[in-house]
């Protein structure tokens, strides 16, 4: 199921950004509808939900690399979609957001793109559209931080330093609160 939810996600997404000018908006927009649609359509475990919304991400990211918008600039708009998706229908937005993370960072390493861009990006997202909806802006900081790494962990070799250089080197971010989310990542993986 979840990569039918992927191929899907990539055609829509193509199909919706293709010949648009405001591509970023018509990304939110995309990404918002098929996090709202999947989330309706999966039953509420949990884990579930969050395997369905990395999926949805992946996707976006997927369709995006198709049509050659850079992954790097869209991964924001990637996770504000999946945020507002996930708000609209009550569901966790924080668990949303880790999963967005994992998504972006995943699809980003699968087409050969750039991790670290992409995991800046995600992390930019879920602070953006976290305060948009009313959640817990550092808690989003912490879940995407937590998700970018959990995707780099597993696509292995360099990634995960690839993500928390990057992480951390970049000026966009607030550099406490990315410390903080990278040092409790590393003490969970100690556990």
């Amino acid at each position: 199921m979840l990569a039918r939810i992927v191929d899907e996600v990539a055609n829509t997404v193509t199909a919706a950004i293709q010949g648009v000018d405001n591509i970023l908006q018509a990304l939110t927009n995309t990404v918002k509808n098929q996090v709202v649609n999947v989330l309706q359509g999966t039953s509420d475990v949990a884990g579930s939900s969050i395997e369905a919304i990395a999926s949805v991400a992946s996707g976006a990211i997927k369709g995006v690399g198709q049509v050659g918008a850079s992954i790097t600039e869209t991964a924001a708009s990637t996770m504000s979609g999946v945020v507002n998706g996930v708000s609209e229908v009550g569901g966790d937005v924080i668990a949303g957001v880790r999963g967005g993370a994992q998504g972006i960072v995943q699809a980003t390493a699968d087409t050969g793109g750039d991790i670290g861009g992409a995991a800046v990006g995600a992390v930019q997202g879920a602070i953006k559209a976290a305060g948009d909806v009313g959640a817990d802006t550092s808690e989003a900081a912490k879940a995407a931080v937590g998700g970018a790494l959990d995707a780099a962990t597993s696509v292995g070799g360099d990634a995960a330093n690839t993500v928390r250089s990057a992480l951390l080197s970049s000026a966009a971010l607030p550099r406490d609160v990315i410390e903080a989310a990278l040092k409790g990542s590393q003490d969970n993986d100690n556990q």
